[in-house]
């Protein structure tokens, strides 16, 4: 009777090793989601400082960057960055009001930020700038486009989140969905700091 009671404890310590979060793998494949991309960004960050000097006899960076829309775009992402900061802790609190809240505030945000960096890229290329130009503005295009690319992806996934919200509520999934939101929304922050240095400031000096 002992070997049985300790052999159904041995399976029952066995299959709990064995059992893996469903959560925890989905957190998982968001990290190596996170690193891919920023494998991605490293190769795109590398191209244009080798090509960034390759005018063509194109326009330079010194001619087409506006500084105060930069700052601009700087200010307000790094403002949604605190915000989606306040939609988790609102979420620790359980407010679920304050995270929809932060969440639609975030989003706002974002929105701004697409919009200022479509407006420069339409300024440039009525300047005579497009992703043919040069080398240079290829590198460029591609590399701040693929982060607003990324920025555009992060607004969907923060509208499909808030419907979840709303119809569920904080629970153990609609939780580690905004962590990863918020933790995706962190990492699009430090490239733009990035690009601001290596991209904009580096290339009106």
């Amino acid at each position: 009777m002992a070997n049985t009671v300790t052999n159904q404890h041995s399976n029952e310590h066995d299959h709990d090793h064995g059992h893996h979060d469903p959560q925890e793998l989905k957190m998982l494949g968001f990290w190596l989601f996170l690193i891919s991309d920023l494998i991605l960004f490293a190769v795109f960050f590398a191209t244009f400082i080798v090509l960034r000097d390759n005018t063509a006899g194109g326009p330079t960076g010194a001619e087409l960057f506006k500084m105060p829309g930069v700052i601009a775009e700087t200010f307000i992402l790094l403002t949604s960055s605190f915000t989606s900061g306040l939609a988790v802790l609102a979420m620790n609190r359980g407010d679920k009001k304050g995270l929809i809240n932060w969440l639609i505030v975030t989003g706002v945000l974002g929105l701004a930020f697409l919009g200022l960096e479509i407006f420069e890229f339409v300024e440039m290329v009525h300047e005579g700038a497009t992703i043919t130009t040069s080398a240079f503005t290829g590198a460029f295009f591609t590399l701040v486009g693929t982060h607003g690319a990324h920025v555009t992806f992060g607004l969907v996934w923060m509208f499909g989140l808030l419907l979840q919200l709303k119809k569920r509520g904080i629970t153990s999934v609609t939780r580690g969905k905004v962590m990863a939101l918020s933790l995706f929304w962190h990492f699009l922050d430090v490239v733009w700091i990035f690009l601001l240095t290596v991209v904009y400031l580096m290339g009106v000096m």
